[in-house]
């Protein structure tokens, strides 16, 4: 019996509502843009599980927490790597990255430039309300200069940032504009950017009504915003105007405003045409910020190119009808490889390794079998240094002790009078609690003034070092040094009292004593 097709659920907004209390300032519009995308999304089909939003830091970075879908919520700027990684990873996967002009223009710019370059099929949604809103009102990339802010309390003197110039300037192949306050504009961008195929870039104009309130009010403000705004359409003349009597013309190169009548018709218009393969047009509306140019909203441009991820996985496929599937283990081992050789631990058992020195063409590695301590013995140099107790080796150093009331001044005399490279701090029981070598002198006074004759030597001591007892085995001693980078070590007593001092010049003695021809096993 032929099983009956179920078909696909249809979601609504209310499947896109996460449990998490929307957490952003009152009045902010992330609020507008938040609930558009949730009215958008369930029309466009795609199931909940198949939806990743990625962030970077800001404000507008919290919207994956509010998203009833997959979210990555990731680190300053990278946003549009892990949206890289993850679509090429998982080509199936709808993907929206959400920045800010902080985000994504100042430490997430490279990022951002190089995602759209390549066309990767993600959408990016830039919230520019040209300041730092979740840091609290620092000027940001876009903030204009001579805008007075917590850092730049006289007026900013750098050049501001346009992001759609950026986005073309980078090759984006698909750049629009829209607003918060315009939701209607807003959905329908929204819903273009997730149907195009490749990198879909949208700045929305988004009102900060705490540190930079009123920036974008000649485009949302009733009584003025249509004689400010051209309204992009496709293959239609650029007109605007609250009684659409106006128009965008050129004479020669230079682009003006003309009003229509008096001999000035439509047909003498700019002709918008978001699908010109050269991004000449496109660049020149994302130009038109003169007080005296209307401010285009719209699809800028809508090109199609081949999309990065499917270029990749297509030359992955031609690798492998060429050359077959790979073997991971064998490119491992495909050049300069070698094993190391096992060494016994002070318990007595063996880490496992393989004694087989492999060669360029080497890949058949025998499985390796434990070495007992028994089997070291055969190298007595190494066995020496798991059992030898420090306290054998003839090259340790008698302890230069002081008190923690010695000035600077008198421990480096006494360094250099007595040729060591560390002093060891005790108390008035001779116990030790601190250690001064020779590289606090350099790293912690060098350059710096200091009081020498008047800083004792405990404002500058290491505190509670690593210590060795007498017994403790040769080559834990060295292995302190290699990880840590000692190059001296107390070794003390049961009361704690130093009574040697282990250091690098002597642990290179006693090993090249170890390998000297006649050396004793």
């Amino acid at each position: 019996m032929a099983q009956a097709l179920v078909a696909p659920q249809q979601l609504t907004r209310k499947d896109f509502l996460s449990s998490q209390e929307v957490r952003w300032c009152p009045g902010c519009g992330d609020y507008a843009i938040l609930a558009q995308m949730q009215r958008v999304l369930p029309d466009l089909g795609t199931p909940k599980e198949k939806i990743v939003f990625i962030s970077g830091i800001g404000c507008s970075s919290r919207f994956p927490y509010y998203m009833e879908t997959y979210g990555v919520h990731s680190i300053h700027g990278r946003a549009p790597t892990l949206a890289t990684g993850l679509k090429v990873a998982n080509p199936d996967l709808n993907v929206w990255v959400i920045t800010g002009d902080g985000d994504g223009l100042s430490i997430g710019g490279n990022h951002l430039l190089h995602c759209l370059r390549r066309n990767v099929d993600i959408n990016i949604l830039l919230f520019n309300n040209r300041i730092y809103g979740l840091t609290k009102g620092q000027y940001s990339p876009t903030s204009l200069p001579g805008h007075r802010t917590k850092t730049s309390p006289m007026g900013t003197i750098e050049q501001s940032f346009n992001p759609l110039c950026v986005a073309i300037g980078a090759e984006a192949t698909f750049v629009a504009r829209t607003v918060d306050r315009n939701t209607k504009h807003l959905a329908e961008t929204l819903r273009r950017a997730a149907e195009h195929k490749g990198t879909s870039f949208v700045e929305i104009y988004q009102n900060c009504n705490i540190f930079n309130d009123g920036a974008w009010d000649h485009v949302v403000n009733a009584s003025v915003r249509d004689d400010h705004i051209l309204m992009l359409e496709h293959g239609k003349p650029m007109i605007f105007g609250k009684d659409r009597d106006k128009g965008i013309r050129f004479t020669g190169l230079n682009p003006e405003v003309v009003a229509l009548g008096n001999g000035v018709t439509e047909d003498d218009l700019l002709v918008h045409d978001e699908k010109a393969d050269q991004p000449s047009l496109a660049y020149f509306l994302s130009r038109m910020e003169h007080p005296a140019f209307p401010v285009p909203l719209g699809v800028f441009r809508g090109i199609e190119r081949p999309t990065y991820e499917a270029q990749v996985l297509a030359q992955e496929e031609m690798a492998i009808t060429q050359k077959g599937q790979g073997d991971l283990d064998a490119l491992y081992r495909s050049a300069d490889t070698w094993v190391v050789p096992s060494m016994p631990t002070p318990e007595g058992e063996a880490y496992e390794t393989c004694p087989v020195e492999l060669t360029e063409r080497s890949h058949d590695v025998p499985t390796p079998s434990p070495i007992s301590l028994e089997g070291a013995k055969a190298e007595p140099e190494m066995y020496r240094m798991l059992t030898d107790a420090v306290e054998s080796i003839e090259y340790l150093r008698d302890p230069v002790c002081v008190l923690p009331d010695t000035s600077l001044q008198e421990a480096i005399a006494l360094m250099s009078e007595k040729n060591v490279g560390c002093l060891l701090v005790t108390d008035d029981q001779g116990i030790l609690i601190g250690i001064f070598v020779e590289g606090d002198i350099f790293y912690k006074i060098g350059g710096e003034r200091c009081d020498l004759p008047n800083t004792p030597v405990a404002d500058l001591m290491t505190t509670n070092p690593t210590t060795l007892n007498v017994s403790a085995p040769i080559g834990h001693a060295m292995h302190l040094m290699a990880l840590h980078g000692f190059r001296h070590i107390p070794i003390v007593d049961d009361a704690g009292k130093p009574i040697k001092v282990a250091n690098f010049r002597a642990g290179l003695r006693f090993i090249g004593d170890l390998y000297a021809p006649g050396a004793k096993a």
